[in-house]
């Protein structure tokens, strides 16, 4: 499964308060008027920006906070198709893979902001077309490829009814 799009790249201990404010979380479970306030505490203008495809790129720790899964649904419904990150909290990493926003461990020291970036979920090779710079990242598990092909936990097992008999 290849990825292609913009990265918006951010820093280090991303928490699940600055994707998405709590001060709209209890306010409207609507994900595509939440997409529209998505990391606007550190980027006002963030939403303007992005467009469908799109990665963040960010430092160590993105997600950490709540465990709630309305920062990653935001994130999708804004447009955002992946994260990059050296580490992620481990409730929001796994929210993601549910959700069906891909979520991947790599060094992006080197990404920039604006950079072009084409991702393989299944070998985790990441190629930077503007930096013209490959970047591997831990290749995620073939069933949470198979989920994020889906569109998600839920859509996957609508279609499967299990785990089974996926890959064969």
């Amino acid at each position: 499964m290849i990825l292609r799009g913009r990265a918006h790249k951010f820093g280090d201990n991303i928490n699940t308060d600055y994707i998405i404010s709590g001060k709209y979380k209890f306010k409207t479970l609507d994900m595509n008027e939440l997409a529209k306030h998505v990391m606007e505490d550190i980027d006002p203008h963030f939403y303007e920006k992005v467009k469908p495809g799109d990665f963040i790129v960010a430092g160590k720790n993105f997600g950490c906070g709540s465990s709630r899964e309305q920062a990653p649904r935001a994130l999708s419904a804004a447009g955002i198709r992946g994260i990059l990150a050296p580490s992620f909290a481990r409730i929001f990493f796994r929210n993601a893979i549910n959700c069906g926003l891909a979520a991947l461990e790599c060094d992006t020291s080197l990404i920039e902001d604006g950079d072009e970036l084409e991702i393989d979920l299944l070998t985790g090779k990441i190629v930077d077309h503007s930096q013209g710079i490959e970047i591997k990242a831990q290749p995620l598990p073939p069933v949470m490829v198979d989920i994020l092909r889906e569109g998600g936990l839920v859509e996957y097992f609508k279609k499967y009814g299990s785990f089974q008999g996926v890959r064969k």
